[in-house]
């Protein structure tokens, strides 16, 4: 086979590089070093067996040999070796030594003595043993301390002196004794104290540790850089041992790591530390805040360990082995666990760690405790509230959408109803081809170089250079990326509601969903529209929703139909329909919170959709309103006027129900359900006048300023405080749940008496005399018989 490869010409080596010349001879060296180091291992390991075998101790010979075969081996021997006559006796006397010598294996190398030596087979095995070197029991060496010198007149003289060896068997023997005293020592009966006592050496105790415990916080949040290592000093005390005080002492370490840790931890996210990162030299500062930063981190996790181990405990109902803590106990260590990590979940969003304690608290919401599963619910509810951004609550959403599938939809309400604490006002819907296509620039490049002069242009990339700093500067999140996060969570959200009107609509979650679908209707794709409006109108239909729930369903239809609904062409009077029908239904006593939902329904159905609305339907409205007002509660009577209020204003033509002649034929039917054939132009608006004479002030304004005509000027206008504030606002505001009267009624004070004294009244002295005779005179209590005129009359 002919070799293809081609010699490098003369021109090619000048072209390579000198890098590559370097790296070739660092190769072939480092070839070369490690051929050279691979033979010293061999020599070394062949060393290493050779001096094994001369400290191994020879095998005995086996003796079981016929004597037939030595004899025979004696005789061939005898018969190759030479003539003993032929040779000297001192030669033949170093033969003999010779033949008794070891092998090659077991001689001393040292000596010249010749290594192919013929074993005897029938030596004894004594001999051979007693031919093996021996290593004799030296006594340790000992160490020599030198001392100063000493200067005579001979010369300096160096001096030193033996180092004492420690007699190990004494000291056994010491240790032995001192074991048996201890042991002596425990034997004896500890003394008998009494409950004072043991209450006064509790509290001694319990002192002791929340000085420690004071002690190490105040050392970590004074300087936390160099104080770092005392975290694990005190995470060590929530395996507190003594029975007396472990569980208040766990109690307060818990208390006391997390209000530490919400203090010392940074304003960002601590990531770690890559090999080329850790292989860099580094200042020391930075060192030291590296150190820092992986000591908290380490701690903080092994401190939400312990947290989460302790609930595990208690869910699972175990014990520790120590049995230090009773079973009830730790229900109490359970719940500072969660507080701990609902505070930690709230102050430190932005942290390490953050989606485990997500996955910790979520599931407990769910739980059996209702303590335990208001304060999860409270934690994330503040979580929601204060997350600007969304990246917090987009990993509870996803793992509440988890929970409730894995769970089979068999979960508390609450936790869906969290979602209603969303932040969430707007998100990206899909846009058409031109919003999706790139905008074109104001002015293209070539456009900029025709137009500006060379010092504009200078001044012009300026200036985009700074605008783009500034922004980095600030740090702050784009209002692009906001809203792609609010779009995945509320995508979530819906994912979630869908599954349970589709596969659990008898579902105690139904109210919430619909409370849900209520609030983030306006936020629902359009594609959805027809298939939602759909399923709202069967459950409605179906009947078996409560009053409440079929608010919320009438409410999420319009809230669909008042956003993007308002393309579609489709008309919602079935859910007029049955608002109208089911208004006699709200209840009048306390529990009127129904009467919100309606207000939210109305303002929706009749303000956003104006022009929608015939003026048969608002008339039937009016009517129907103004006589529920008569028999709900202040509250509700001012939200219900006010919704009227709004109802004149909006509609020209409602003055007809304030003039007692009738408009057209037929006659008004209250009882029919159907609100645009019941002909409530032909009734009037005899209500107002009975709320007139109403009790409460605000209810009389109202009425009175609707018999009016609702003004918006002059004498019979509203003041500022009650026509620019919303009808949900005014119920809100005059509710009478603390059993408090608004405005507050006024306090009647009783009328006084005229008071006289005894001397203005009586000036008489003669007449004051006998009153002061007649009052000292001792009152003889006569017995009355009250039969006694019947007697003498039956006498007679």
């Amino acid at each position: 086979r002919k070799n293809t490869k081609r010699v490098p010409s003369f021109r090619k080596l000048l072209r390579t590089s000198k890098i590559k010349l370097d790296n070739k001879l660092k190769n072939k060296q480092y070839k070369q070093q490690s051929a050279a180091k691979k033979y010293r291992k061999e020599q070394k390991k062949l060393r290493e067996a050779v001096r094994d075998a001369i400290s191994r101790k020879p095998f005995p010979l086996e003796e079981c040999k016929k004597k037939q075969v030595a004899e025979k081996r004696e005789e061939e021997e005898e018969e190759d070796a030479l003539p003993l006559d032929m040779m000297d006796e001192d030669d033949l006397k170093l033969m003999e030594d010779l033949a008794q010598k070891a092998s090659f294996l077991t001689r001393d190398l040292s000596s010249n003595e010749p290594v192919h030596v013929k074993k005897r087979k029938h030596e004894s095995v004594i001999e051979k043993y007693e031919k093996v070197p021996r290593r004799m029991q030296t006594e340790p060496e000992k160490e020599l301390i030198h001392l100063l010198p000493i200067k005579d007149k001979g010369g300096i003289i160096p001096q030193s002196m033996e180092k004492p060896v420690l007699n190990l068997a004494q000291d056994e023997e010491e240790d032995t004794e001192e074991m048996e005293e201890a042991d002596d020592f425990n034997e004896e009966p500890l003394p008998v104290l009494t409950p004072e006592e043991m209450a006064a050496q509790r509290r001694q105790k319990l002192q002791e540790r929340k000085m420690h415990i004071a002690a190490l916080a105040s050392a970590i949040l004074s300087e936390p850089d160099n104080n770092i290592k005392k975290l694990k000093e005190l995470r060590a005390m929530l395996m507190e041992q003594d029975p007396n005080v472990a569980v208040i002492v766990r109690k307060l370490v818990m208390v006391s790591l997390m209000e530490i840790f919400k203090d010392i931890a940074p304003s960002y996210k601590i990531r770690p530390l890559t090999e080329a990162e850790k292989a860099t030299k580094v200042k020391k500062e930075t060192q030291k805040l590296r150190e820092f930063e992986e000591g908290l981190v380490s701690q903080y996790k092994f401190y939400l360990e312990n947290l989460e181990q302790t609930i595990k405990d208690w869910k699972q109902r175990k014990l520790k082995k120590s049995n230090v803590i009773s079973l009830k106990a730790y229900k109490g260590l359970a719940e500072i666990a969660v507080k701990c990590l609902c505070e930690l979940l709230v102050a430190l969003p932005h942290f390490n760690f953050h989606n485990n304690i997500i996955v910790l608290i979520v599931p407990l919401m769910n739980d059996a405790s209702k303590m335990i599963s208001e304060l999860c619910f409270e934690a994330v509810k503040n979580l929601f509230k204060q997350d600007k951004l969304g990246y917090a609550s987009l990993g509870v959403v996803k793992v509440i959408s988890g929970l409730v599938k894995g769970r089979n939809y068999d979960v508390r309400p609450e936790v869906l109803k969290v979602f209603l604490h969303l932040r969430i006002k707007e998100v990206e819907l899909q846009k058409d081809s031109e919003d999706i296509a790139p905008k074109k620039k104001f002015m293209t490049y070539k456009e900029k170089r025709k137009n500006l002069s060379r010092m504009q242009r200078k001044w012009k990339k300026a200036e985009e250079k700074l605008e783009r700093e500034l922004l980095e500067a600030e740090a702050s999140e784009s209002k692009e990326k906001k809203l792609k996060l609010h779009t995945e969570t509320l995508n979530i959200v819906f994912v979630t509601y869908f599954r349970i009107l589709k596969k659990a609509q008898k579902s105690p979650l139904l109210p919430a969903v619909l409370e849900g679908l209520a609030k983030f209707a306006h936020l629902i794709n359009v594609e959805f529209f027809d298939d939602l409006l759909i399923v709202l109108h069967s459950l409605i239909e179906s009947g078996g929703l409560s009053y409440r729930e079929s608010l919320h369903c009438i409410l999420s239809a319009f809230h669909i139909l008042s956003g993007q609904g308002d393309v579609l062409n489709i008309d919602p009077m079935k859910f007029y329909t049955h608002l109208y029908k089911t208004l006699f239904s709200l209840h009048a006593g306390g529990t009127n919170d129904d009467i919100g939902i309606v207000l939210q329904c109305l303002d929706v159905m009749f303000a956003k959709r104006r022009k929608q609305v015939s003026q048969q339907r608002a008339l039937a409205f009016l009517k129907r309103l103004s006589t529920l007002a008569l028999h709900v509660l202040p509250n509700s009577s001012v939200g219900i006027l006010a919704t009227n209020r709004v109802l004149m204003q909006t509609f020209p033509k409602m003055d007809l129900l304030l003039d007692n002649e009738s408009q057209g034929s037929g006659v008004y039917l209250p009882e029919l359900d159907e609100p645009e054939h019941c002909n409530a132009q032909n009734t009037a608006l005899w209500e107002l006048h009975l709320l007139q004479r109403h009790y409460h002030p605000t209810v009389q304004k109202f009425a009175a300023h609707l018999i009016a005509g609702a003004p918006t000027e002059g004498s019979g206008a509203l003041s500022l405080d009650l026509s620019q504030r919303p009808a949900t606002e005014l119920f809100e505001a005059y509710s009478m749940r603390g059993m408090t009267f608004n405005p507050p009624v006024a306090s009647v004070t009783p009328r006084r008496k005229d008071t006289f004294s005894q001397m203005d009244s009586f000036v008489d002295e003669e007449l004051n005399k006998r009153l002061q005779q007649h009052i000292s005179e001792a009152v003889v209590h006569k017995p009355l018989d009250f039969a006694k005129h019947v007697k003498e009359s039956s006498l007679l």
